[in-house]
């Protein structure tokens, strides 16, 4: 297991054909004002790839774009509702198809309020994770050895998890709602970018 680390774009031919996990880290959680600092990705085969991004980026990273706008390639996320508005409002670029963790654990672990990152991965995959670097300064020019592995933590343990999730979609009958889900994302980060970011437009008021 290798963390690489890259300026401003994917280097050409590093992930191996299939789904990718995909994470960002952002100078905070308002989208057009907090701007992208780092994309994490991985193909699930032990190395995860960190692509910084300086102040003042144009973000042209053409490589990640291209992996990222791929049809033929599955994304997965946990809490991908932030990650793709902000890929889409920096890079470009639609990250889709769509695998959400978050998503097929509400659905799935409806005994427990907890879904987040670090207590699915303990759950289901009996591992634990620090979220410590979860609230530091990604703007920084130089990244700590503990923000680069907090970083590359966030992508390292999706595609096991998505297979467990499955297990249990699959056991419930719901994974047909999990998909319909799934694609809808991509639609709800560009409500989000558009100005409906707390308000359900599906609600009666």
């Amino acid at each position: 297991m290798t963390v690489h680390f890259h300026e401003e774009d994917l280097p050409a031919g590093v992930l191996a054909p299939g789904p990718v996990a995909v994470d960002t880290e952002t100078m905070g959680l308002i989208t057009p004002r907090d701007r992208l600092c780092v994309v994490q990705i991985s193909d699930g085969k032990g190395d995860e790839h960190l692509v910084r991004f300086a102040a003042g980026s144009d973000y042209a990273a053409p490589n990640l774009r291209a992996v990222l706008a791929d049809p033929e390639r599955l994304k997965l996320y946990h809490f991908g509702r932030f990650d793709i508005a902000a890929l889409k409002y920096y890079l470009g670029v639609v990250a889709a198809p769509v695998y959400c963790t978050k998503i097929a654990s509400r659905l799935i672990r409806t005994y427990t309020d907890r879904h987040g990152l670090k207590e699915l991965v303990r759950e289901l995959l009996g591992q634990d994770i620090s979220k410590q670097q979860q609230s530091s300064d990604w703007g920084n020019p130089t990244l700590t050895d503990a923000q680069k592995d907090y970083a590359a933590s966030d992508v390292r343990f999706l595609h096991a998890l998505r297979t467990e999730l499955n297990k249990r979609l699959e056991r419930e009958g719901r994974m047909e709602l999990a998909q319909a889900c799934f694609d809808f994302l991509p639609h709800r980060a560009e409500l989000d970018l558009a100005g409906w970011p707390e308000i359900d437009i599906f609600s009666h008021m």
